[in-house]
């Protein structure tokens, strides 16, 4: 017994371990599901460092047509007479919409298309802004910080082209990479030069708002959508919680209640409605606690059966006892004494029966069934009554109507107590001579034994209380005691625990006597 219980307490720690959660465990089932899905929702908001790359991309071309569109239009002022430059300028600063500025060779400014009225680079004052603008500029420099993007220089005019770096590049290199600078607003402002030689160098600006506008209208997408996956995912969630972590929460408090047995009858809910695994969880409990309780109650009764039982026994000993302590008449004496026997005999055979019955169950539910001959084994025990013979000339017959074996999977030492029962009510039940019957059939997939006897019959009132611990209806002239009132109680978990049934019905020849029928389910093939 302590190896099989070993290793089924083994078992379940394994099956234990491979469910157990580390730190997790810790933490309860709704954190858990919110996090999932923050998680999720983190994954999406990562959508925010993609934003800044391709931010990063426009720029690079834009950095880059700069560039070019300065070495286009320094071209161009090469090929022009130095008085028509300015004309020059201020169209192809039209074309362009850039702001267009020559510098001499010592830096002094010659020609800018803002001087000359053409006001397409206008940086923004963003304290004139409106508030929608403001919490755009917060929200980028959030994001800024948050993708650690490059700050770029804040853009501010200078007097003397020398005080460029793009224009000091150019005087020597003839044309200079772009440079991005910072607006007062957030937006950048693309300067790139370009040299005409003999040190001369013009120098396009642009402030690309429309690169901080795209932008922002991408990122506003992501934000509404990044919105309404929150709310859906916390619906989600919370909807979750509900149909998850409310149900095993009740079932958690119900089991707890069950456990500490504050009510008598604790209600497990059976979440009729689900069909999924909680609900087959609520059910499973539910049918758990009720066959506990009905266990519990049986037990309860065993017990209050039990000492009601012993005490007639155990007052008719010590009141033998006693008058054996007064009683001086030898005749007298043995008369008590052969009462303090039967009452010890009776004992005995009422705690050996009360033993049986109170382990019956667990036995059987711990039993390893094998393939048992029905038949043979009811053959073998009315040769073995014949043999020894039968109180009263009672004898017994056996009506064996399957051809063949009838195999039935059980345990054929319990089997042996069922009919033995079984037989002992007949033959006790039986007239002097008297003729009991056992016939075997078959019906569907079942094997059918009927043992019929002569006697007086079972009220129908009473066919159902036969079964019960200690209620017994016994003859009139049966001696007090002889039998513990647990025979056919027995019998009955017996052919329970092997999935069958008993009951007791009328003789179908109308004579009396009483029929039990035991119906036991056919082993498969």
């Amino acid at each position: 017994m302590a190896p099989a219980t070993a290793s089924r307490r083994s078992e379940a720690e394994g099956e234990g371990r491979d469910l157990t959660l580390k730190w997790s465990g810790r933490i309860s089932l709704t954190a858990r599901i919110l996090a999932l899905n923050i998680f999720a929702l983190a994954l999406l908001a990562g959508g925010f460092f993609y934003l800044d790359s391709y931010r990063t991309r426009i720029l690079d071309n834009r950095t880059a047509q700069a560039s070019r569109e300065a070495r286009l239009i320094a071209a161009a002022m090469v090929s022009t007479p130095a008085d028509h430059r300015s004309d020059l300028a201020l169209r192809l600063a039209r074309d362009t919409d850039t702001r267009i500025r020559l510098f001499a060779a010592d830096g002094t400014p010659v020609a800018d298309t803002r001087a000359m009225g053409l006001r397409n680079f206008v940086l923004v004052d963003p304290n004139k802004e409106g508030w929608g603008l403001q919490a755009a500029r917060f929200l980028d420099a959030i994001i800024d910080t948050v993708v650690n993007a490059p700050r770029a220089p804040l853009y501010r005019e200078r007097k003397a082209g020398t005080e460029w770096p793009d224009v000091r590049t150019a005087r020597t290199t003839q044309a200079a990479p772009a440079t991005v600078w910072r607006a007062p607003d957030r937006t950048p402002v693309i300067t790139a030069a370009a040299g005409l030689g003999d040190g001369e160098v013009v120098m396009t600006t642009v402030n690309a708002r429309d690169v901080t506008q795209t932008v922002r209208l991408e990122r506003f997408r992501l934000g509404v959508v990044l919105a309404i996956v929150t709310l859906v995912s916390i619906f989600l969630s919370l909807f979750l919680a509900r149909t998850i972590v409310r149900p095993l929460r009740r079932l958690s408090r119900a089991a707890v209640r069950v456990r500490l047995g504050r009510a008598r009858e604790v209600v497990v809910p059976r979440l009729p409605s689900r069909r999924d695994e909680i609900g087959s969880l609520a059910r499973a409990l539910s049918d758990m606690s009720q066959a506990l309780r009905a266990r519990i109650d049986a037990t309860e009764a065993f017990a209050a059966d039990v000492t009601h039982e012993m005490k007639n026994p155990l007052a008719s000993l010590r009141s033998a006892v006693d008058g054996l302590a007064n009683v001086k008449d030898p005749a007298l004496q043995e008369r008590l004494l052969a009462i303090v026997r039967d009452d010890v005999h009776r004992l005995d055979r009422l705690i050996t029966d009360i033993s049986e019955a109170s382990r019956l169950d667990a036995q059987l539910s711990r039993a390893k069934f094998d393939a048992v001959d029905v038949l043979a084994m009811l053959a073998a025990l009315i040769e073995q009554r014949g043999t020894r013979g039968i109180e009263r000339g009672v004898r017994i017959r056996f009506d064996n109507r399957v051809r063949g074996d009838a195999l039935v999977m059980g345990e054929g030492a319990r089997l042996e107590r069922v009919f033995e029962n079984l037989f002992d009510n007949a033959v006790s039940f039986s007239p002097d001579n008297g003729l009991i019957t056992v016939a075997a059939t078959l019906s569907d997939d079942d094997l059918v034994i009927r043992v019929e006897d002569e006697g007086p019959g079972v009220p129908e009132e009473a066919r159902e209380a036969v079964f019960r611990r200690f209620q017994s209806i016994r003859p009139e002239n049966e001696e007090f005691g002889k039998h513990s009132g647990l025979g056919l109680a027995i019998a009955r978990t017996i052919v329970e625990g092997h999935q069958g049934t008993i009951a007791v019905e009328s003789r179908e020849d109308r004579l009396s006597g009483a029929r039990f029928v035991v119906r036991l389910p056919l082993a498969p093939g």
